[in-house]
């Protein structure tokens, strides 16, 4: 169907890469990737790509820094066989919490990253849910920041959620926690937390009326689970009903899913940007596929047109 594209998968997530190619109706691109005993990173693409828009799938889930630099090997291997294009698809783009100085002394490593994606050869970024979307004015190249607000919107939609409000964990997200409140005509609840350390969050104050209702907390993506159980406990307080976790990104760091298997989350929605653990629990997890997003992006890039079609919200 497209005689130019070519889309190859890194080791993060190969399911989603294959179901990315099924949705395009191509086949997925032949690669070898390997490593050295030293631990350097090896790749081989195993049919020419001479003149061919690439595109290269990769998220930044563990180990991040394996994955990133992984990336950037298969982005210098296709710049040195002549890819026309290097369009680099990054579901979750990493090292995105630190996109500001808060304290002297500090890196700014969203920009770095940036950077050196920009620097090794990348033509293009297609990435979701940034954790700030200031992040892409980081580059100097073409960023199509995808959104999965729509799929969660309609997963929410419908299950018929009695009696909800849309709970935002922190002023970062109130701006999407309104979007889905609008879109789901529910109350809206935001969370005023202080952060004593990485990872750490203490509940100070929940503006909107909680009681007696079903929570749903947006969040762009859940790590240790530490800050979504503190919000959960707070709510509870608050005479609250269980809740629903919905996020982009599950990371699930550490010893999360046995944190988040918590008595008063009733379900956990996330999508599959980054592949799940083989022991997830999945009475609780629902995943929501971004195969078919991330498969008419790369096809409107390929033949033209433009990236908000694909979102309700125009302003997307």
């Amino acid at each position: 169907m497209y005689r130019s594209l070519r889309l190859f998968a890194g080791t993060s997530n190969p399911t989603l890469a294959a179901s990315i190619s099924q949705q395009l109706g191509v086949e997925l691109g032949k690669i070898k990737i390997s490593r050295f005993q030293s631990g350097e990173v090896y790749v081989h693409y195993e049919e020419s790509i001479r003149n061919c828009d690439v595109f290269l799938l990769q998220s930044f889930s563990h180990p991040i820094n394996e994955m990133f630099v992984e990336l950037l090997v298969m982005i210098d291997a296709a710049k040195r066989a002549s890819a026309r294009t290097i369009n680099i698809i990054v579901p979750y783009y990493g090292y995105a919490r630190q996109e500001r100085k808060s304290a002297p002394r500090e890196p700014i490593s969203a920009k770095m990253v940036a950077d050196v994606l920009t620097t090794a050869g990348a033509n293009r970024v297609i990435t979701i849910d940034l954790h700030a979307p200031a992040i892409q004015g980081f580059f100097n190249i073409p960023v199509d920041h995808l959104t999965a607000l729509d799929l969660i919107t309609d997963y929410l939609k419908a299950k018929n959620i009695e009696k909800p409000v849309i709970v935002s964990p922190d002023a970062g997200r109130a701006k999407t926690a309104e979007k889905l409140a609008s879109r789901l005509g529910s109350p809206f609840a935001m969370m005023v937390k202080q952060r004593p350390a990485h990872n750490e969050a203490v509940i100070t104050h929940v503006i909107g009326d909680v009681a007696d209702r079903t929570p749903i907390i947006i969040e762009d993506l859940i790590d240790t689970g530490s800050t979504i159980v503190q919000v959960v406990e707070g709510l509870k307080e608050r005479g609250a009903q269980d809740a629903i976790v919905c996020a982009t990104h599950g990371l699930f760091s550490g010893e999360a899913l046995t944190r988040l298997d918590h008595a008063h989350i009733e379900e956990i929605v996330i999508t599959d940007s980054i592949a799940l653990p083989e022991h997830h629990c999945k009475m609780r997890l629902k995943v929501l596929s971004i195969a078919p997003m991330l498969a008419q992006a790369s096809h409107i890039i390929i033949e033209g047109g433009s990236i908000a079609t694909l979102f309700k919200d125009a302003g997307v």
